[in-house]
């Protein structure tokens, strides 16, 4: 069997066995056939397959990334591909060794995802003035209620495009979100989220649904439902009104920024973002580092910078 032959039947059963064994979402399934291909594109230039790989060549294949300029989240996430898949491999036992093993994360896979300043975020979610009309006036004010639910719940895009009527509990203060391997959690809303959406709710989207009805709490000009193109739009029309350039992800990363800086401890965090791992939040743990040497600074007294002044022994 051809080079290209063998990765492609091999790639179809790992996307069966994501699917049906794994019960991961056509996004994440889709994700990592995407990421899987890409590293079985790099081998093909070596006439090589994918169970014949070797640790060098995924190690070739993350620095070719990196001189690529790609991000260390974006390699962190394709070495979990591949993992993955390797990891499937076994398990049907094409290979006897996994060549991703004891491969080390690099150092900049670490580092703390960008977020937004407190003035940077009140500056996205102000209410912006526009041209007089209904529709202008109802879609102006679906964008305010999607911002502020990004960040007072750190939602994933997908999430907030899939969200639905029935999972909001507004009178209880949160909404009922649907993540990865559709795992269902509970996400809190502050009072301005809250306050928001139910204007949204009450205003905005009966003009924008006009005679059609959905299921979706964030709905289309006559649509069932919002893009994730449009919504990744939205967010970077308003960040750079506030005069920064933002992705969805960084107003998830901000909340959780946010949330550690004041104090939260990292398993509220996790359990709020929707990790599966308490490591994936531990990139905040440098946050709450900061913060406890901030309050050290100020409470302890051999901390401060000026010296504690003790009086004078007398020569009596």
């Amino acid at each position: 069997m051809a080079v290209g032959s063998q990765n492609r039947s091999l790639l179809a059963g790992f996307r069966d066995y994501l699917k049906i064994e794994k019960g991961l979402s056509q996004l994440t399934v889709a994700a990592y056939t995407q990421d899987i291909g890409q590293f079985s594109a790099f081998l093909n230039q070596r006439k090589k397959t994918l169970v014949v790989s070797r640790r060098d060549d995924v190690r070739d294949f993350l620095d070719s990334l990196f001189a690529q300029r790609i991000d260390g989240r974006s390699a962190a996430r394709k070495l979990s591909a591949l993992r993955q898949f390797y990891k499937y491999l076994l398990l049907d036992r094409h290979i006897k060794h996994d060549p991703t093993l004891n491969i080390e994360s690099p150092k900049q896979w670490k580092v703390l995802p960008k977020a937004l300043t407190t003035q940077e975020i009140s500056s996205m979610l102000a209410p912006v003035t526009v041209a007089t009309g209904k529709i202008q006036a109802a879609l102006a004010l679906r964008e305010r209620a999607i911002l502020e639910v990004f960040y007072a719940g750190g939602m994933r895009v997908s999430e907030i495009v899939d969200a639905k009527l029935e999972d909001l509990k507004l009178d209880l203060g949160y909404i009922l979100v649907r993540g990865k391997g559709d795992k269902e959690r509970i996400v809190p809303l502050g009072t301005k989220a809250i306050q928001t959406l139910r204007e949204f709710l009450s205003i905005a989207r009966p003009i924008l649904a006009g005679e059609k009805t959905s299921p979706q709490v964030f709905i289309g000009r006559g649509r069932p439902r919002i893009s994730r193109q449009r919504v990744w739009q939205m967010v970077k029309a308003a960040s750079l009104r506030a005069g920064r350039k933002a992705s969805p992800h960084m107003l998830r990363h901000s909340c959780a920024t946010h949330m550690v800086g004041n104090g939260a401890d990292l398993r509220t965090v996790q359990t709020i973002l929707g990790h599966a791992d308490i490591s994936t939040t531990q990139v905040y743990t440098h946050v709450a580092l900061d913060r406890l040497k901030n309050v050290y600074k100020q409470h302890h007294p051999r901390a401060r910078s000026r010296a504690a002044s003790f009086p004078k022994a007398s020569n009596g």
